[in-house]
């Protein structure tokens, strides 16, 4: 995934993915070394845990910014949406960090858990606002619109799995985390790589459409 994002046609464009998928490539290695070193139940493995999901979740609302951005772009929408909007997925990002920061002294599991949800509740709510405007602009089958359907996969179904075990807490919580966000985490370079791959950055429809709205206002 990084690969393709670092492409000369890809980098100027896609650089908020490849970073993001970077970051997630060093924050495994070193959550791995510190379990293994320190052992899951360690106070080092826990700070790093929580700091870094939050460092994550920085990144990721880059690349919503960036997915923003361009929608806007290709809306014709004004300057000044386009710099709303990036205020205001900044805030949400900066947030996450800094309700860690205050809470640092009592991570606890629940503690990430609410967290959690919050935070990937917010990103569900940004990427099918996103996704509602690509429908508006008829392109849901270009590269962008298939890398913001993934990441509201990923949304979705980690937001989902953090609410299931906070209405139900009497179920196995553990085995629920365990298993749907690194199963999410594996799906979405998947996807990103696949889209990187297989589907081009414009279809025949769009080129079209510049042609046939000229060819309505002569006539």
């Amino acid at each position: 995934m990084v690969v393709c994002a670092c492409r000369p046609k890809n980098f100027s464009r896609y650089l908020p993915l490849g970073f993001y998928m970077l970051c997630g490539a060093i924050d495994t290695v070193a959550l791995y070394s510190c379990l293994t070193k320190f052992g899951s139940g360690s106070d080092t493995y826990r700070y790093l845990y929580f700091y870094s999901d939050s460092l994550m979740m920085l990144a990721i609302y880059w690349v919503i910014i960036r997915f923003y951005l361009q929608v806007f772009e290709e809306m014709g929408m004004s300057q000044v949406i386009r710099r709303a909007a990036a205020f205001l997925l900044g805030g949400a990002a900066l947030f996450s960090y800094f309700v860690v920061h205050a809470n640092r002294n009592h991570l606890t599991l629940q503690f990430a858990i609410e967290l959690g949800q919050n935070l990937y509740f917010i990103g569900v709510v940004l990427i099918y606002l996103l996704w509602g405007a690509l429908v508006k602009l008829k392109q849901t089958r270009n590269r962008t619109a298939q890398f913001v359907l993934a990441l509201g996969i990923y949304f979705s179904a980690t937001a989902a799995s953090y609410a299931i075990v906070t209405l139900f807490p009497s179920l196995e919580s553990n085995v629920i985390l365990e298993w749907v966000p690194p199963a999410m985490g594996l799906w979405l370079p998947l996807a990103w790589t696949y889209t990187f791959l297989k589907v081009p950055e414009v279809t025949p429809e769009m080129t079209q459409a510049p042609a046939l709205l000229e060819a309505k206002a002569a006539a």
